[in-house]
């Protein structure tokens, strides 16, 4: 057994000395808590936060925990009167008064009991006066362990001013520099309101504790610009503290740089404890179980790559695009959209590794994704766990395999949109469970059903012939003219737009599909059908009436319509499936053998 103490005094110099002239923010020291308590989040807060008392036997103080912490907090069991020792700390000015932030701490002992008699410290005030105590010259009371565990400095950070960690960062806290490394820089952007124009372009910045976004706006955007670059460190001082907007960015972060005229950039050599960018990557087979418009990391390989075309904005601006497909080890191909100069310069042959990082979750089609502002991607990652198993997967096996994609579930999938055969609802409980009622979200359900009548009239519209687009076309004289892609076409491309009543034991309902559900239902194109239509009216008819009377498996999205001024529901179809009678035999045996036959 062997002692082991406290760090003498060390509760007064972190409440009281100067951030910028002392070391004791950077030098290891053996604490005590008192106690901890989990502090709720504030409605912008990413994380919880957690307040703990700390004592080094002779006085107490308060400190918060860096969110980097909080998965020690839960899995190490700190709680009272644990003894750990912090190697990072920093400190905040909230209402003139200091703040003390435990960035980075180590558990030391559980089980020990209360060291001495700590008492409470004088605070100062924003000034930073050192409290006048005389009990900071008393030798801390020693506890005893099984194994000794010394505190000794660590080494210091090179410091341009005061290096602060990101997490540090707040409104209140004025001089500090921070040693980052900008993960994402945006292209500049302009706008034109009632306000006037401007130009703006944004960087990520990321250090070991936290990541934070950076704003510059008009002439600070036109001078920041080509100093920063992609992938290098820096140190950066003399930026405005704001709180986050989160509605344009996916940094959880509750703050946000905003750059100015005096904010000062100067590259750092060295990277020393600056990470490279963290990713959390989703296979593409998972990507129906996210939500829409959320964000995800994706580690794919590049399949095809589409042609750069455009599309109009609302605001009348031509925006460039360009469809990229993926495909990984799940078996999943999925369309992703590239935008402006990212679509333009995308010039790379072959089928690449990408490592996409915060792309957006759509909804088109099953499940697609797109490149936004706020998403980086890097070709061929070299440092990028993963990277070369998966390139030496698809060179070997993987570019001879078919891949699925989510607009072709099969029928035993789980996520929203796919067909759920254990939670499957008859019409009639759809209605009594008013799913689509609440205007706030839409409800899933999967249903089994008979069509009984086929709206006829209008089954079809004219589309855009361009590969993805789809967008209505309009006649045009002798052509067909897309606003979306700006181009006149000789013919359309018809799509099935179609509506038909369906019923089951129970009752009757509407449901609305598109071209899939009318390649299933009629096993002709939309073309094909029109073209039918127009040389025979009979023939036509008499595709109606054979496409009746079949059942389907139905996965729906009930949600909320208004359409002159009246309210309904309406169900539209994600998935149709033709009934596999093998399927629903082996389905109904397997049904006899559980407790609900007994």
């Amino acid at each position: 057994m062997s002692n082991h103490q406290l760090t003498a005094g060390v509760c007064a110099r972190l409440q009281g000395d100067s951030l910028e002239e002392s070391d004791v923010f950077d030098t290891h020291s053996i604490v005590q808590v008192l106690s901890i308590k989990k502090v709720g989040p504030s409605p912008n807060a990413a994380a919880d936060r957690y307040r703990m008392i700390m004592s080094d036997g002779i006085n107490f103080v308060q400190a918060m925990l860096g969110t980097g912490l909080n998965d020690l907090v839960a899995s190490n069991g700190v709680g009272k009167h644990t003894i750990v020792r912090l190697t990072r700390t920093t400190c905040n000015y909230v209402q003139e008064k200091r703040l003390i932030i435990v960035l980075d701490m180590e558990v030391v002992a559980n089980d020990a009991p209360k060291i001495g008699e700590p008492v409470a410290l004088n605070l100062p005030d924003a000034g930073g006066q050192t409290p006048s105590t005389s009990s900071t010259t008393t030798p801390a009371p020693q506890f005893t362990e099984s194994v000794q565990r010394r505190a000794a400095p660590a080494a210091k950070a090179p410091r341009q001013g005061s290096v602060f960690p990101i997490e540090g960062l707040s409104p209140y806290q004025n001089n500090w520099t921070i040693k980052a490394r900008v993960t994402q820089k945006s292209d500049i952007k302009t706008w034109s309101n009632q306000r006037g124009e401007g130009k703006l372009f944004s960087v990520n910045l990321m250090d070991e504790s936290a990541e934070i976004k950076g704003t510059a706006f008009n002439s600070v955007a036109e001078d920041l610009y080509p100093k920063l670059e992609e992938g290098k460190v820096y140190y950066i001082s003399k930026a405005r503290v704001n709180l986050a907007k989160k509605k344009f960015s996916n940094i959880p972060n509750d703050y946000e740089l905003s750059f100015e005229r005096n904010t000062q950039i100067e590259e750092c050599h060295d990277t020393a404890n600056v990470p490279k960018v963290k990713y959390d990557f989703v296979s593409l087979g998972d990507l129906e179980s996210r939500p829409k418009d959320s964000t995800c990391d994706v580690l794919a390989i590049v399949q095809e790559v589409g042609p750069l075309g455009e599309i109009n904005s609302k605001a009348g601006r031509t925006i460039p695009k360009r469809e990229l497909t993926l495909v990984d080890r799940s078996g999943y191909s999925v369309r992703l959209t590239l935008w402006g100069k990212q679509a333009e310069q995308y010039t790379t042959e072959g089928t690449p590794v990408i490592a996409f990082k915060g792309v957006k979750i759509g909804d088109f089609g099953g499940r697609s994704l797109s490149m936004f502002s706020g998403s980086t991607m890097v070709i061929d990652p070299q440092d990028v766990e993963g990277a070369f198993e998966l390139q030496g997967w698809y060179d070997s096996t993987g570019s001879g395999e078919t891949f699925q994609s989510h607009t072709m579930s099969s029928s035993s999938g789980g996520g929203a949109g796919a067909f759920n055969r254990t939670e499957m609802r008859n019409l009639n409980d759809v209605k009594e469970s008013q799913l689509g009622m609440d205007s706030s979200r839409v409800d899933h359900f999967s249903t089994r059903a008979t069509i009984m009548h086929i709206k006829s009239e209008n089954i079809s519209y004219p589309a855009c012939p361009t590969e993805r687009c789809n967008k209505k076309v309009i006649q045009d004289g002798d052509g067909w003219r897309c606003e979306s892609c700006n181009q006149t076409y000789p013919n359309p491309e018809h799509r099935y737009i179609i509506s038909f009543a369906v019923a089951d034991w129970s009752g009757q309902a509407w449901l609305q599909g598109f071209n899939d559900v009318g390649l299933t239902v009629f096993g002709k194109t939309a073309n094909e059908l029109v073209a039918i239509r127009e040389r025979d009216e009979s023939a036509y008819t008499a595709l109606m009436q054979k496409a009746t009377c079949q059942t389907y498996n139905f996965a729906c999205r009930a949600k909320q319509d208004t359409y002159n001024d009246q309210t309904r529901v309406r169900y539209g179809i994600t998935r149709i499936l033709p009934l596999d009678y093998k399927e629903e035999a082996t389905m109904l045996r397997d049904l006899l053998r559980t407790p609900w036959a007994l």
